[in-house]
């Protein structure tokens, strides 16, 4: 029965150091947020594009965790009202813009 318990602590043991050491290596080697530089989140509209807003609301969500990204909503045939909205969206977020799908070859230069 010794034997058992001594057997579970040094697993135990093993196991806590092994956490310890990972989450150490971790904190050291991934000091800071990562980016991903040139990162292009595109958002194709098209007709009336109902649900827009809250395509772009998760769109941000998401450029939250991704430093650097930029959000591109690309018109592919919006209605005059919704390219209101978009432009709208576009012009109230920090990096986003409201782009021609031709126009996305000039991010990658």
């Amino acid at each position: 029965m010794v034997l058992l318990q001594d057997g579970v602590i040094a697993f135990l043991s093993a196991v806590g150091l092994t956490t310890v050491v990972w989450f150490l290596a971790g904190a050291v080697l991934h000091a800071g947020r990562p980016t991903v530089p040139g990162l292009l989140l595109v958002l194709p509209l098209r007709g009336e594009a109902l649900a827009m807003e809250a395509d772009v609301r998760e769109l941000r969500r998401v450029q939250g965790r991704l430093p650097g990204a930029k959000i591109l909503l690309a018109d592919c045939g919006l209605t005059e009202d919704a390219r209101g909205l978009a432009q709208y969206l576009a012009d109230r977020e920090k990096n986003a813009d409201l782009i021609d799908p031709k126009e996305v070859d000039a991010y990658f230069s």
